[in-house]
Formats: structure tokens, C-alpha cells, sequence
């Protein structure tokens, strides 16, 4: 005889607000490397470009 389960039941995991904090926080994370990242460039930039220009 075969068991009938509910499609509740069956399922491993429910959708919820944990899923939706992990996903928030690595959109988080990924924004602040790539901040990081956008600053350190910047940074690097306006030294290269200081010190091939010659005053005067």
C-alpha cells in the first residue's frame, strides 16, 4: 500500500526569513568588497598619477 504524504510534509525545507537574511547579508558583503575594492582603486590611481607628473 502506498503511503500518501502531503506536499508540506515532503518538503526538506521551507522558504522563509532565513533564507532571506543570508541572501541580504551576502549582497552586504559582496557591496562592501566591492566599496573596498572601488576605494583601493581610486586610491592607487591618483598615487600613480602623481608621481609621473613632473612639476614644473
Amino acid at each position: 500500500m502506498t503511503k500518501i504524504i502531503p506536499a508540506r510534509k515532503a518538503r526538506q525545507g521551507t522558504r522563509g526569513r532565513h533564507v532571506l537574511l543570508v541572501l541580504l547579508a551576502a549582497m552586504l558583503l559582496a557591496f562592501a568588497a566591492w566599496g573596498g575594492a572601488e576605494f583601493y582603486g581610486e586610491m592607487i590611481d591618483k598615487n600613480a598619477t602623481q608621481s609621473t607628473t613632473t612639476p614644473g
